[in-house]
């Protein structure tokens, strides 16, 4: 394993962005995913007790009505029955959607660090042209991710304060609040984590009726709840050193990430995908989740993820699993 430097030391390639992590585990461009080792997945499968599993997928369909100017998902039912033949049973089924939609991992082709222009180990844009490079479909080539899942939720901690959570509003989740959540869970965090946070969003827009879930996209700002941005969180990131991160949240983090909220230089996408190769999922499913581990009193659970084998992909559905 990597000698992992401290956040301030934290600068391993000079022709980088300052706070790069490039070639901190050698040759290859899986980043913060090296930390998922034989190791530490075989002492993750320890949480495995009864073998419950809880898919963290939401259906593919959702949102109905994306935000961002994404186009919805489209599915097709073709009947293979030939013309002029008598009908057979069988079916093939023909999908389009953009893969930033529902449930997904950001890869590192997804989002740079804009005033270099560079994407996680110094890759431009040119390369993703004529190339696969950096694709999810690495992470595939390595066995996909597994290891110990730990969730904090949120939301729980919010019913229990009687604190109101508007997820169509750009709200931050305070990094003190998910810190509080992890002492009061007992959750002591292990190097190769991967990192859920229940926001909120996934159930309130569960909630909606079609005519609302349209006025939500047809707005001008994409204001939606998540994880407070800023130093503060990306020392707590790294110092946890989790293999990727996760919510229920469109963007992870606040939105709009570049609003007047925020503060440009600590943005989390431009440090999690860029400089730290840290894979961030949105827009996963959490409430089974959430409600088998309140039923168990316990947070952490085993987890798997075997994204699309697309070449070269740029965000990608999760088919993540938690087993108990």
């Amino acid at each position: 394993m990597a000698n992992i430097p401290s956040f301030d030391d934290l600068f391993c390639d000079p022709k980088g962005p300052k706070g790069n992590a490039w070639g901190l585990f050698g040759n290859n461009d899986l980043g913060m995913l090296n930390l998922l080792t034989p190791e530490v997945v075989k002492e993750a499968s320890r949480d495995i007790q009864d073998g419950v599993r809880v898919s963290l997928d939401w259906r593919l369909n959702m949102p109905a009505n994306p935000s961002f100017d994404r186009n919805p998902f489209k599915v097709e039912m073709v009947n293979r029955t030939k013309p002029g033949q008598p009908l057979r049973a069988v079916n093939d089924d023909i999908v389009h959607f953009n893969t930033q939609c529902s449930s997904q991992w950001d890869g590192f082709r997804h989002y740079g660090h804009q005033k270099s222009m560079c994407f996680f180990n110094g890759y431009k844009q040119d390369q993703f042209e004529s190339s696969s490079v950096l694709g999810i479909d690495s992470w595939l080539d390595a066995g996909g991710l597994a290891g110990r899942g730990v969730l904090l939720d949120y939301v729980a901690w919010a019913s229990r304060n009687n604190i109101p959570i508007d997820a169509f509003t750009s709200t931050a989740v305070p990094l003190r609040v998910l810190q509080e959540i992890a002492a009061a869970s007992n959750i002591t965090f292990r190097p190769g984590d991967i990192l859920f946070i229940r926001c909120g969003f996934t159930k309130a827009y569960n909630a909606l009726s079609p005519s609302d879930e349209a006025l939500i996209a047809q707005r001008s700002s994409p204001d939606f709840i998540g994880v407070e941005a800023g130093e503060a969180t990306l020392r707590w990131l790294w110092q946890n050193q989790f293999a990727a991160v996760a919510s229920d949240a469109p963007s992870f983090e606040r939105a709009p990430i570049a609003g007047s909220h925020a503060d440009l230089e600590h943005m989390l996408h431009q440090w999690l995908l860029p400089r730290w190769g840290m894979p961030i999922g949105e827009m996963f499913d959490l409430e089974r989740l959430a409600e088998e581990c309140e039923r168990r009193g316990r947070w952490t659970f085993f987890v798997t993820s075997a994204p699309l084998r697309v070449p070269g992909g740029v965000a990608l559905p999760p088919n993540a699993i938690a087993i108990f």
